[in-house]
């Protein structure tokens, strides 16, 4: 493994224990292809070695569907042997775990090849090779996530949603309730021990929202100029709300779309470029004709996030359930649109000065790999500058729009798309589509396979 000895880690390892001195144990974490978080526990005898050596870890273990299951003929996998990658620590991610019994520790890890490159398959890397081209403009990326979720009742058969109650009388309370603080202060305990972890775990969370259906919540994550490091806030962020969510008596659901008439929950990214001197990449050279006056440069990277929606469809929705959150009476982005200040359109640019101008990409679902969204983001920004995409005309302020679906609402169609996608092999690397298809795809069989009791009630007696 020779120079590639994360030396910052062991440093990091050293001084974390000298201010954790008790830690017995830790848990190492990666995302797979879904984003579901795998892993394993070490002990604290070995925890020095594992921070200097790395460790050996399957490669499949980032190929597997979100069962954890292997795909058959996919490589890493049982039919060659499931081979081991390396595996190192990313450094600065160690953190302690608050919610843990006895004194704990976690951390991310990153897979390289035997041959000593990065994984190809490790969605870290996905990222880094789908920012690469934007970095070599000089440019910084700056973004930052917002993750809405429901509050589960964790003591009943079916899911249910933790509805507020009307005082002195006990019955739920009616309506959506959007922003209604009071909903806030009915699981303060829950946000206040979530705000503790976050602080522990060095994730940058904000804002806190009751959102548009009883039970249903988002937290903000701050801005941060690399987005690797953002998508790890992500990934980290739901864990954390799941683990004081069941300390607390809830069940955290991130499925994109929980309860057929209330709102999906979604995956919304902000995002801008920042040049060598600091200044707003978007905001440089307006152009005084255009309507709104915004730099050719903007729209271009909108008119690109425009052309790969389709094709990227799939990794905004990477599952059955996504699909149900894609209606457009359910007020879901499922057309390729843009505008300002505008909640029903897929690519929002919320009011902003020329400091802060920035894109809002509203497709993705709560339930999506972080990691790969933003690469299939960044994607669609560079290609979008590269050949100045026209974005089309813009959705006004307060323009009422019929909503139709123009991006594939059915998983097998989107998988279709981003198979037959010529520009996402660029950014992601063909193999990985490759694999992602093949992966997506077998879910997809498997889960239309299964009888439901739905076939029963619609069929059984009727025909």
């Amino acid at each position: 493994m020779g120079n590639r000895k994360p030396t910052s880690a062991i440093a990091g390892l050293r001084a974390f224990l000298k201010s954790h001195p008790d830690t017995a144990m830790m848990e190492l974490l990666i995302a797979d292809l879904p984003g579901v978080l795998r892993g394993k526990r070490i002990r604290r005898k070995e925890f020095e070695k594992t921070f200097v050596d790395g460790f050996c870890m399957p490669g499949g273990a980032v190929l597997f569907d979100t069962l954890g299951d292997v795909v058959a003929g996919m490589p890493f996998g049982t039919e060659d042997g499931d081979p081991d990658v390396d595996a190192f620590v990313v450094p600065g991610s160690l953190a302690a775990v608050p919610w843990a019994q006895k004194p704990s520790a976690q951390a991310l890890f990153c897979l390289y090849s035997r041959d000593g490159k990065p994984f190809f398959a490790d969605p870290r890397f996905v990222l880094e090779n789908a920012a690469a081209p934007i970095r070599k403009m000089g440019l910084k990326i700056v973004m930052a996530t917002e993750l809405e979720f429901y509050l589960l009742d964790a003591k009943t058969d079916r899911p249910t949603a933790r509805v507020s109650r009307v005082p002195g009388i006990g019955r739920p309370q009616p309506g959506p309730q959007c922003y209604n603080p009071d909903d806030l202060w009915e699981i303060e305990n829950f946000l206040n021990d979530l705000n503790t972890v976050c602080e522990a775990q060095g994730i940058p969370s904000g804002t806190a929202t009751s959102e548009f259906a009883p039970g249903q919540f988002e937290i903000n994550l701050q801005h941060v100029d690399d987005p690797v490091l953002a998508c790890d806030h992500a990934v980290l962020l739901k864990r954390a709300i799941k683990a004081v969510a069941r300390q607390h008596g809830y069940v955290a659901c991130f499925m994109a779309k929980p309860f057929e008439e209330d709102s999906g929950s979604g995956l919304h990214v902000h995002m801008s470029l920042v040049d060598k001197q600091g200044k707003n990449y978007f905001s440089q050279g307006r152009e005084k004709m255009a309507t709104p006056p915004f730099s050719a440069r903007f729209r271009h990277a909108i008119g690109g996030l425009v052309k790969t929606m389709a094709e990227g469809t799939a990794i905004f929705a990477p599952n059955a359930n996504s699909y149900r959150r894609l209606r457009p009476e359910m007020f879901a982005p499922v057309e390729p649109n843009w505008g300002v200040n505008h909640r029903n359109v897929a690519i929002r640019v919320p009011l902003s000065d020329e400091k802060n101008l920035r894109f809002e990409h509203r497709t993705s679902g709560a339930d999506a790999n972080p990691y790969l969204v933003t690469a299939a983001l960044l994607a669609g920004v560079h290609y979008g500058l590269k050949n100045r995409c026209d974005p089309g005309r813009m959705v006004e302020e307060g323009q009422v729009i019929r909503l139709r679906n123009k991006i594939p609402n059915r998983w097998d169609a989107a998988i279709d798309k981003f198979e037959n996608s010529k520009i996402f092999p660029e950014y992601f690397g063909k193999d990985y589509c490759e694999l992602y298809v093949a992966n997506r795809r077998d879910e997809a069989r498997r889960f239309h396979n299964v009888v439901s009791n739905v076939d029963f009630d619609w069929y059984m007696r009727a025909v």
